[in-house]
């Protein structure tokens, strides 16, 4: 297991929306790297590859993939009726 330089909280996170990726500055001068596949898959370790320091991301997995599914049920609104 490694040790990790840190534990940061995925909001303090940058997103890129192109290529569905997570970074965090690095203290190298490169920064921390999780792809949102591994997030989904439960994996917490963002690391970086210009150093050999890692980070623990701090998430609610559960809340991260229903996030994944919101926008299903809003595409079906007619479909709902009261």
């Amino acid at each position: 297991m490694s040790v990790f330089h840190d534990e940061v909280e995925i909001e303090d996170f940058e997103y890129d929306e192109e290529s569905e990726t997570y970074s965090y500055p690095c203290p190298c001068g490169d920064r921390f790297l999780i792809t949102r596949e591994e997030l989904e898959n439960g994996e917490d370790v963002a690391t970086c590859p210009s150093c050999s320091l890692v980070l623990r991301v701090i998430y609610d997995q559960e809340q991260f993939m229903r996030g994944e599914v919101v926008a299903e049920p809003l595409a079906s609104k007619e479909l709902i009726k009261c």
